[in-house]
């Protein structure tokens, strides 16, 4: 037997579904919400969430409803961010602590596994971080700080380093923050929208911004990005689109022995200056997903250290899911960051 905090929650349990077309609608889902209220269904080691803030894609925050009766870390009513990955704990990346490379992960919202755009969630305790009395927003978007923050560690930025971070979309948005807490001088982030570029100025003033114009070489690029920079060239560039030409742009920018961390996601194969990466000894490294940053994230942004507030730009009812993602999607409304919340009645 579990234990729930209440039996009053009224609302059904519905969830936001997509097919191989990216269809979107919104249907009931599991667990049900009889299941909810009398802390059925819970496996060994899983709690029930009531999702409360999700950012789009799959980052959630919620409180605590039910326990099973193996969960001696977690309450109901304990607030938690959620880490969404299920790991088997046995393959070599998991014994290792490199956990995001885990052989047979289940990663919430990657097909066939379920996400967290539901009202109601069965999760593991153990990735279930409690965030104390942070908002739910800041709570669901510790998962995007996870993935700027795993790309600091292994980029190795340092204070004062020079830095070009490519793409001012949320990740990015991201990156920079945590550059300009980390101390790098200077900064150079890149967009191909005017609009994020402003953005971008907006939440870290000191940030240099160089708008990517269709039709100039990766070559002229750099160019321009070195002198924006002072004629200083980057000694990391932390690649945030996965775009082809954007990459090529960084590993021509970046100084000799200086390094090109990918953290976006591209295409299957493409074309990248190599020569330029062997003769100029340039390290090219990326980036999968993260490992162990949930408590360090919670840290920085309880400490006012890193603020994600800004980055929200608009907020949905989990009924309106699908105007979301249209809003999302579409880049004349400005949206950087949107939100899908729902209002549970506990």
């Amino acid at each position: 037997m579990s234990t729930t905090t209440t039996t009053t929650i009224s609302k059904t349990n519905v969830g936001v579904y997509t097919n191989p077309a990216h269809d979107l609608w919104i249907a009931e889902s599991k667990p049900t919400l009889e299941e909810v209220k009398k802390g059925e269904g819970l496996k060994d080691g899983e709690v029930t969430i009531a999702i409360k803030s999700t950012g789009i894609c799959h980052e959630s925050a919620g409180v605590i409803l039910a326990v099973h009766p193996s969960v001696k870390s977690l309450k109901p009513g304990d607030r938690v961010a959620i880490e969404p990955n299920i790991i088997c704990g046995q393959c070599e990346p998991c014994l290792t602590g490199r956990y995001n490379g885990c052989e047979k992960v289940e990663f919430l919202s990657t097909p066939p596994f379920h996400g967290l755009l539901r009202r109601y969630v069965n999760h593991p305790a153990v990735w279930c971080h409690k965030i104390g009395d942070m908002s739910y927003e800041n709570g669901s978007m510790l998962e995007p700080l996870s993935v700027a923050l795993a790309g600091m560690e292994r980029s190795g930025v340092r204070l004062g380093d020079p830095v070009l971070i490519c793409g001012a979309g949320p990740i990015g948005l991201v990156t920079l923050l945590c550059c300009n807490a980390a101390g790098a001088e200077p900064m150079v982030i890149t967009d191909i929208d005017d609009g994020r570029l402003k953005f971008a100025k907006e939440l870290v003033p000191r940030a240099r911004l160089y708008k990517v114009e269709r039709g100039v070489t990766p070559e002229q690029t750099a160019e321009d990005i070195i002198k924006l920079g002072g004629d200083v060239k980057p000694s990391v560039a932390l690649e945030c689109t996965g775009v082809e030409s954007s990459i090529a742009s960084a590993i021509w920018s970046v100084k000799f022995g200086g390094k090109v961390f990918v953290i976006g996601v591209g295409k299957s194969e493409m074309s990248i200056p190599f020569m330029r990466l062997s003769t100029q000894e340039i390290d090219l490294q990326f980036q999968y997903r993260y490992s162990n940053t949930w408590p360090r994230a919670i840290r920085l942004v309880e400490s006012g250290v890193i603020d994600l507030k800004r980055l929200v730009t608009h907020r949905f009812d989990i009924e309106d899911a699908v105007k979301a993602f249209g809003t999302a999607a579409d880049p004349k409304t400005g949206a950087i960051k949107v939100q899908i919340q729902s209002e549970v009645d506990i």
